[in-house]
């Protein structure tokens, strides 16, 4: 009688595989079916933070633009109205500086107040939190693709201003570093207020006071201001970039005080993002 069981299953002999019948099930096959697959490395911040920062910059180009054009827009018609109340002078350089550091205050802290409020009512946060990023990604590059979209408003302010007042240009490269250091404060700050307001209309409101607050008290002139007033301009973020650039108007700016304005505006600025991120963390959580 002819046997059908291959003669390598009898002899235990390999076959044409190069397996033996049963050692190929036994208890090592078993165990590297279940070993685990290793973890994919983890995303690192400058590589995830260029990718958000893309991302935003790409979802926000169509819709912010406008809002762009109206915040340039409001900070010219500003200077234009004060351009009856002042003539000229520190008060002049003030208003310049203080509608300048307006376009970026509406953006990066008003906007992006409500964006966060909007992201975190309409559940946009738990999209963020399952990607592979560091929390500070997210923070920093939303932050920075809404500042950078304040770069030519504040330009053409800038510009327009020197030009009605009668101002020099000379050191308006000044704009350099005013518009990332305040862009960063005002961002973090708007961030943090999006984030930590527990209703998307609360975000929207704390944004809106917050860029009237850099209208009031970075447009109007700092002598003027009574003694109160003035204590709460000191604690502004944007008040150390209107600083700044209002000095850089002088003849012969004292670049000593300057760089101290912008160095108290870049602290500032990173204690907000800080804070701002925490308050992410805090959000994504919950």
């Amino acid at each position: 009688m002819t046997s059908i069981v291959p003669a390598e299953a009898v002899s235990g002999r390999p076959g044409l595989h190069g397996r033996s019948g049963p050692a190929a099930g036994g208890a090592g096959g078993a165990q590297s079916d279940r070993a685990p697959a290793p973890l994919a490395p983890r995303a690192r911040l400058f590589p995830s933070l260029a990718a958000v920062y893309r991302a935003q910059l790409s979802r926000a180009r169509v819709a912010r633009i406008p809002l762009l054009f109206v915040a340039t827009f409001q900070s010219i018609g500003i200077m234009v109205l004060m351009r009856g109340v002042v003539d000229g002078g520190t008060e002049a350089r003030a208003v310049v500086a203080g509608s300048s550091v307006l376009v970026v205050a509406f953006v990066a802290l008003n906007l992006l107040a409500q964006y966060f409020g909007q992201l975190r009512a309409g559940g946009g946060l738990d999209h963020y939190a399952t990607l592979p990023v560091p929390p500070a990604a997210v923070v920093l590059g939303a932050a920075g693709a809404y500042a950078s979209f304040t770069v030519p408003g504040t330009i053409v302010t800038a510009v327009t201003g020197s030009v009605l007042f009668g101002l020099p240009m000379t050191h308006l490269w000044v704009l350099v570093a005013v518009i990332p250091l305040s862009g960063a404060a005002l961002s973090g700050l708007g961030a943090a207020l999006g984030l930590l307001a527990p209703r998307q209309e609360l975000a929207t409101l704390l944004g809106q006071l917050g860029m009237s607050a850099a209208l009031l008290l970075g447009v109007l002139p700092a002598a003027r201001l009574p003694e109160p007033i003035g204590w709460a301009r000191d604690l502004l973020p944007s008040t150390y970039g209107v600083e700044a650039l209002s000095r850089s108007f002088d003849a012969h700016p004292d670049w000593a005080v300057v760089a101290l304005d912008l160095a108290v505006c870049a602290v500032v600025g990173v204690l907000s993002l800080a804070v701002a991120t925490w308050a992410y963390r805090r959000a994504a959580v919950r």
